[in-house]
């Protein structure tokens, strides 16, 4: 009955995976714009805070993309140990994207004239900070009910030592002492 968690943050993290592989396209085209001063291209514009919008953005996709596939490694599993890194790196892929996110709302707030692929980034930018939040908290569901799915408090696998509860770390679930020697 655990698959309620993973059926829910399965199509959420595919979603999460293309925004953000979205994200990176368009904020890497328009910093190379920036970078190479063609600001005046009608698609582009830009203000103020549009430099330190795009590396946090691009930074932010970068992330969010390496936490999708090692999030992708947990709903396949779907055990407490991969739920660690699965947390960690959706946590740091949200922190980075809500940092984006306050860039973006001050980009929007300086205003003049945005080209339409920058909005296009802030849309997304400000999508990707709730979907990511919500992503973040269905992996963690099972803390509170092991309906949603693998808790920390999961310990039915990696415990050995065999019947004595101490033993030969090589052998772990044998119950029968290990013989010859050991190298």
């Amino acid at each position: 009955m655990a698959t309620v968690g993973r059926n829910v943050a399965a199509p959420l993290m595919f979603l999460n995976l293309i925004m953000y592989f979205l994200v990176l396209g368009f904020a890497s085209w328009c910093l190379n714009r920036f970078i190479n001063g063609t600001t005046h291209h009608p698609s582009f514009g830009g203000n103020g805070a549009t430099m330190f919008f795009l590396t946090f953005s691009i930074l932010a996709a970068v992330l969010g993309i390496v936490s999708k596939f090692i999030g992708g490694n947990h709903i396949r599993m779907w055990r407490s140990d991969s739920l660690a890194s699965a947390g960690a790196t959706a946590l740091i892929a949200w922190a980075v994207t809500a940092l984006a996110f306050g860039l973006a709302c001050k980009q929007i707030n300086i205003g003049g004239h945005r080209g339409w692929r920058l909005k296009i980034v802030e849309a997304f930018i400000i999508i990707l900070t709730f979907t990511q939040l919500l992503y973040l908290l269905l992996i963690h569901a099972g803390l509170y009910n092991s309906r949603y799915g693998p808790g920390y408090r999961d310990t039915d696998y990696g415990v050995g030592g065999g019947a004595t509860g101490h033993g030969d770390p090589m052998h772990k679930g044998s119950a029968i002492p290990a013989t010859g020697t050991h190298v």
